[in-house]
């Protein structure tokens, strides 16, 4: 690629139910602040009503408090669920929210993960997808503010809208649709040219059509009269990392199973049913190229994979798992950081290749060093025994 990859966390969250949910939301307000430090661009905070694991119910609240703890880092909703919101007021509260960020945050929009939410409000699943487009389409033409929004749907009005405030960022903030396997975000993405957020990018489903959906994006794009750029597209995966590929794996004992059998049992995407031992599980998870659990190098590895299948893209987003404990996830972080983000960022040749000039020339160097000392040393001897000479008596 001819751009240096952006990273960043897409933090649904994942808590596993039996714990204190308050000190949960405060590990994951501390994750936000440590990426910040660690120099990552971005996090995006995900959306959920029911299932008890994913305890964030409104990304704009936790982006609200995230901002004051961070000074860089993009915020984003990874997802707000189109369906579950009057597009009014969802637009209203992300302008705000990019004012209180000044500028700092993103809007990813999707029609929503979980049928348990979906349920519990009485939406039909097979109307989410549509439901989402309709909302899109009535948010954007607000943000666009050129005109009063006029929409009739079966599911909602606006009547004269507009929004009372401009966005802080111009034109406006950045929004993208989420992608897994149906071609439905891509399709939204390209209609309206917006950035596609591929959150299963690693599944086996979601990696095989990864080349398609960039296909789609521009078909719908030349179609609409739009344009796409694959530098605002983001794709997601967990990893976690360690010194070892060993130690990851004693890691991850922590809180895999736990991982998996929500995904199998309540999110109904079966990741690695055959085995309860977490070893095993880790065999499955990396042979199907899911996940990542090992060194430096092997999550280089598939980010690497991950360019060559989708052809290029912009940001790669390590999805928060809490596989490990406290302690161990913040050193993953940390290590991805400083070992495989600057493989990927431009940032390593130049230090490298004026290491090496150095190395290269200096003898060199040491001699013409050696030889200023050795000036010195005579320089200043002779400079003594001249002020002797002025110092000695006179006959």
């Amino acid at each position: 690629m001819d751009w240096p990859l952006r990273f960043g966390v897409f933090l649904a969250p994942f808590h596993p139910v039996g714990q204190n949910p308050t000190l949960a939301l405060e590990r994951d307000l501390e994750l936000v602040a440590r990426l910040d430090q660690l120099g990552f661009d971005e996090a995006w905070i995900g959306e959920h009503h029911s299932a008890g694991y994913e305890l964030i119910a409104s990304p704009e609240v936790f982006i609200a408090a995230a901002a004051q703890r961070t000074r860089r880092l993009r915020l984003g909703t990874g997802v707000s669920s189109l369906p579950y919101h009057h597009p009014l007021i969802l637009a209203d509260r992300l302008v705000l929210l990019d004012h209180l960020t000044r500028g700092r945050v993103m809007f990813g929009v999707g029609p929503g993960a979980l049928p348990s939410d979906a349920f519990m409000m009485g939406i039909d699943p097979m109307r989410q997808r549509d439901m989402m487009e309709e909302s899109l389409e009535a948010i954007l033409a607000l943000l666009e503010g050129t005109e009063p929004v006029t929409r009739q749907t079966d599911w909602f009005t606006l009547r004269d809208a507009r929004l009372q405030l401009r966005p802080y960022t111009h034109p406006r903030f950045e929004v993208a649709v989420a992608a897994q396997i149906s071609p439905a975000g891509p399709r939204a993405a390209g209609r309206f040219g917006l950035s596609l957020l591929s959150i299963g990018a690693t599944t086996a489903g979601g990696f095989d059509v990864l080349g398609s959906h960039w296909v789609t994006m521009e078909e719908r794009a030349a179609e609409f009269g739009t344009t796409v750029d694959r530098r605002r597209w983001r794709l997601v995966g967990p990893m976690h990392i360690a010194e070892t590929e060993e130690q990851a794996r004693r890691d991850v004992a922590f809180g895999l199973v736990q991982w998996v059998d929500y995904f199998e049992r309540v999110a109904a995407l079966p990741l690695a049913p055959n085995t309860l031992d977490p070893d095993k599980m880790v065999d499955e998870l990396m042979a199907t190229g899911f996940a990542v659990v090992g060194t430096p190098d092997m999550a280089a590895a598939q980010i690497e994979r991950l360019v060559e299948q989708s052809g290029g893209f912009g940001t790669f987003l390590l999805m928060a798992t809490e596989w490990a404990d406290r302690e161990a996830t913040l050193h993953s972080y940390e290590l991805f950081a400083r070992e495989v983000m600057p493989r990927f960022q431009g940032s390593l040749p130049a230090p490298i290749t004026s290491r090496d000039w150095a190395a290269e020339h200096r003898p060199e160097f040491i001699g013409r060093v050696g030889g200023a000392i050795m000036q010195a040393i005579s320089d200043h001897q002779a400079e003594r025994e001249a002020k002797r000479g002025d110092l000695a008596p006179s006959d």
